[in-house]
């Protein structure tokens, strides 16, 4: 049942907290992803031009050397060689080889590599150095992958500045990051090949470029060539070296790290053919501002809510809190609680209500003491009536099998057997209470040694109670009046061979016990009358003295445990006869109610035999 206090709090979920938050979760998406639209389309666009203006910028570098083609004395160098050309003039061959190298700003250092004369000089800060003669030079990498292509160029990877030629006019301080360009010179004419042009650049001009794209640290630019190698970063440890895997998985797709990253990719063209220029933007900064938007309207939401709460708050304690109280006090008495107070002094609906429980309760009290003192008084004359019923005839078969073993043995037997015998006088005084099964099963088997002593060793029983129900509790002289019987309607009348099984278990929330013989059973007729006379409620019907035993104990079990205790007796079809119990494993009930009805006698059950 849902409270009043309750209803107001969905009331208040349902019309204005879930509609508001509602409201601000729809704003919200609608403005993520107008914003996410447009910076997309905005950085898309301005990768575009980014990516022209790197492919412009690497078309000049790669076009640069074939100014070469254009100035006779440095072309005639490549063709002739120093030494052979016949127009060799140093200071104006210095003069070129300067101009040459400071026609562009990034320029850091340029290799000139003479194939008739296998020499190469270096030109670096305007300064050139001395002719070497190098006759592996083509077997040098990347060289020689250049040489062996049908490529003009060649793009190496950034990586630190080499001193090519050892030669002294470069610094060994120098360790400038630069991109190397390498170049094939070629006669025009007879295709034959004069040499090389390697050409070293700082990273400054093209990173500018690309540096374009970044957006404080929100952003990123990756440029990678055809070999997934990394031509630039904003992550200085990357230039220069193959992409990571895990990098590489990512801008293929595979976005097993930084899913909230946005990457947008452009594949170049021309003289970068298969280059590939990468943005990655965060998109927590994307959406910060709308964020910061969507987290105001939360906080004002929340603020709203918790002013409805405080107004629930305020109904709840002057309007429900009154009734809460009642409904309280009402569970209390549901519980078992008799002796609640009432508050009848308000003039209000709650106080006349509470005015008429109290007296309703007051009539109650007193209509239940009354009844449970004579209650209680009733089942203590059944108890008593009950003991009396079996401690005499037990006591008489017992003084029975001690004179007969003192009559027919003279010897100290008889001693052994009296102690036995003080030992169930003392458990039988606990008829009304309650005993472990242990004990119960020894004051049987004391009880069967008794009798064996009496009718000789031909007496046959078994006694098997499994170990886990030992220490179970169960009402007392349930077992030895079952045992009794079978030797009052055997062994006393003859029957000499029978046997007597008694078993005992633990089946799902029962206690099972069985008690069997296979002595003289009793005809369907015998046995229905049997079962009217046990099956009679406690002092109601013709009372008898046939079968005391086995009425005594249904009565205790049921006195005890109420109707979900059970026994049921059986004869095999006039052979033997077994009677079963069960016995649920819980407490037993502490106020005896009456559960004696008319009808029950032949209540269905599981037999646990």
């Amino acid at each position: 049942m849902k409270s009043i206090q309750s209803r107001l709090l969905i009331m208040l979920l349902i019309f204005i907290v879930l509609p508001y938050f509602l409201s601000v979760f729809f704003i919200y998406t609608y403005t993520k992803n107008s914003v996410e639209q447009y910076e997309l389309e905005n950085s898309r666009e301005q990768l575009q031009k980014n990516a022209d203006e790197l492919e412009q910028y690497f078309d000049d570098m790669i076009d640069f050397p074939y100014i070469l083609y254009r100035n006779p004395d440095l072309f005639r160098i490549f063709k002739n060689g120093f030494e052979d050309s016949i127009y060799f003039n140093p200071m104006t061959m210095e003069k070129s080889l300067e101009t040459f190298y400071l026609m562009r700003k990034e320029f850091r250092q340029i290799r000139f590599y003479i194939a008739k004369n296998n020499e190469s000089f270096t030109v670096y800060n305007a300064m050139i150095s001395t002719h070497r003669y190098q006759p592996n030079f083509l077997n040098q990498d990347p060289v020689k992958q250049l040489y062996t292509s049908d490529s003009q160029y060649l793009i190496e990877p950034p990586h630190p500045l080499e001193n090519y030629n050892n030669a002294a006019i470069i610094p060994k301080s120098d360790k400038t990051m630069v991109m190397t360009f390498h170049h094939k010179i070629i006669d025009v004419l007879s295709k034959k090949f004069l040499g090389m042009i390697t050409i070293d650049i700082d990273l400054g001009e093209y990173a500018r470029i690309c540096n374009n794209l970044v957006q404080g640290d929100a952003s990123s630019v990756l440029l990678i060539d055809s070999k997934d190698r990394v031509m630039y970063a904003n992550d200085r440890a990357l230039i220069g070296k193959p992409l990571p895997a895990d990098e590489k998985q990512r801008l293929d797709g595979n976005r097993s790290r930084h899913d909230d990253d946005i990457l947008l990719s452009k594949e170049l063209s021309g003289s970068l053919n298969g280059w590939k220029l990468i943005k990655v933007m965060s998109s927590q900064a994307l959406y910060e501002d709308v964020r910061k938007t969507a987290y105001t309207n939360i906080l004002v939401g929340i603020g709203v809510g918790i002013l409805g709460l405080l107004m629930i708050g305020i109904i709840s304690n002057r309007i429900t809190r009154p009734i809460t109280r009642l409904s309280s006090k009402v569970r209390s008495i549901e519980g078992g609680n008799m002796n609640v107070p009432f508050d009848d002094t308000k003039s209000d609906e709650i106080g006349h209500l509470e005015s008429h429980m109290k007296d309703m309760m007051n009539r109650i009290n007193s209509h239940i003491d009354r009844e449970y003192k004579l209650e209680i008084e009733n089942r203590k004359n059944q108890f008593r009536a009950l003991k009396s019923q079996v401690n005499p005839h037990f006591l008489f078969n017992a003084l029975q099998s001690i004179g007969a073993v003192a009559l027919r043995s003279n010897a100290p037997k008889v001693y052994q057997l009296l102690t036995t015998l003080s030992k169930m006088m003392r458990y039988s005084m606990q008829a009304d209470q309650w005993v472990r099964v242990r004990d119960e099963a020894e004051y049987t088997k004391a009880y069967l040694s008794l009798q064996t002593e009496r009718f000789g060793e031909n007496v046959s029983y078994s006694v098997n109670i499994d170990e886990s129900i030992l220490d179970m509790t169960i009402p007392s002289m349930i077992l030895q009046p079952l045992a009794e019987n079978f030797f009052k309607h055997t062994y006393e009348e003859g029957y000499s061979n029978a046997h007597l099984s008694i078993n005992g278990e633990k089946q799902g929330n029962d206690l099972c016990f069985t008690v069997v013989n296979d002595g003289p059973g009793l005809t369907e007729e015998e046995l229905q009358t049997l079962r009217e006379h046990i099956y009679t409620p406690p002092y109601e019907g013709t009372y008898s003295h046939e079968h005391i035993g086995l009425k005594n104990i249904r009565d205790r079990l049921l006195l005890g445990y109420g109707p979900s205790a059970e026994m049921k007796v059986d004869s095999n079809d006039g052979l033997g006869f077994s009677v079963s119990m069960r016995i649920p494993i819980k407490t037993p009930l502490g106020m005896i109610k009456t559960y004696f009805r008319k009808g029950d006698e032949h209540g269905e059950s599981t037999d646990c035999r």
